[in-house]
């Protein structure tokens, strides 16, 4: 049987400055594997060329038999791969419940109201807070949101950017619960995750990657046998003097010069989504390229 997501010779970077440089990888259905590593070893970046956000310059990359390198992301997810990337990825001017409807307008109308019940079902407490606007949540909350929001559609995998980054270790507990909720479920997981322990707790597999190469591919009850890497060894190092001498060469190339008062900014949006936000506009009395504008300024004013 076929891997559910098949990674093979896979190389990525950004511009010149080359990253992963030949990883092989696979996901099998209803399977929960980590990707572990040292900061600068490449995980966030094998999760963005494997969900479209950046291009693959070699290898391939099949999700369901099927060759996904060059779709765009949008497409990628539609076929039930997911990505919740670091930082959350959440609008904070919308209100929890007008983000999930946005995330159900794929779905019928007949389906959105029991998808809405079992996202609140996950974390009841975004339930007692459903009108209040994603920005004014706490860190832990918006991880729940965007967990929700991923998960409101079942996708078939699930890639997780260090999901605990930030959070007080109670609300880490709740989330690796839904996360294992999920997995019991049939869904599959690849998570990257700081914290090895859990994140071997939760898995069946693991590889661990070394300056954009695999230099583990095992069980995760091996490597969690190996005491040192669990105890902190991961976090390793960044060549600095390499990475630097790499982004100077990399800002040294002349890009043309564009006005943004004259340059327009061209979006594919899927129909179901421009529908979902045509509609939240309209509720709102403003046009729907306001309503844009403000949430990307909003977005943009939050990092």
């Amino acid at each position: 049987m076929s891997p559910l997501l098949d990674v093979q010779g896979l190389e990525a970077g950004y511009g010149r400055i080359a990253v992963l440089f030949g990883i092989n990888l696979t996901v099998n259905t209803g399977e929960v594997v980590a990707l572990l590593g040292a900061n600068g070893a490449g995980k966030t970046t094998t999760l963005r060329a494997i969900s479209g956000l950046i291009e693959a310059k070699a290898g391939t990359i099949q999700f369901e038999d099927q060759r996904i390198n060059g779709m765009p992301a949008e497409r990628i997810a539609r076929l039930g791969l997911t990505q919740i990337p670091e930082g959350r990825g959440v609008f904070p001017s919308l209100q929890v419940e007008e983000t999930l409807r946005l995330a159900a307008s794929v779905l019928p109308k007949s389906e959105i109201p029991a998808a809405l019940e079992r996202a609140y079902s996950l974390f009841p407490v975004l339930a007692e807070r459903r009108t209040q606007a994603v920005g004014s949540l706490s860190g832990g909350q918006r991880q729940m949101m965007a967990l929700s929001r991923a998960v409101i559609v079942p996708p078939k995998l699930l890639m997780l950017d260090e999901p605990s980054q930030g959070l007080a270790p109670v609300v880490c507990d709740e989330l690796f619960a839904v996360i294992g909720s999920l997995a019991h479920e049939g869904v599959a997981i690849l998570i990257v995750e700081q914290f090895v322990s859990r994140a071997l707790e939760l898995a069946q597999r693991a590889y661990v990657l070394t300056k954009g190469e695999v230099s583990f591919d095992g069980t995760a009850a091996e490597l969690a046998a190996d005491e040192d890497f669990v105890a902190g060894s991961y976090l390793g190092h960044v060549d600095e003097e390499t990475l630097e001498a790499a982004i100077a060469d990399e800002a040294s190339i002349e890009l043309p010069r564009l006005d943004p008062e004259r340059t327009p900014l061209v979006a594919d949006v899927p129909a179901e989504v421009r529908a979902a936000l045509e509609q939240l506009a309209m509720e709102r009395g403003v046009a729907p390229e306001a309503l844009v504008a403000e949430l990307v300024a909003r977005e943009v004013g939050e990092r």
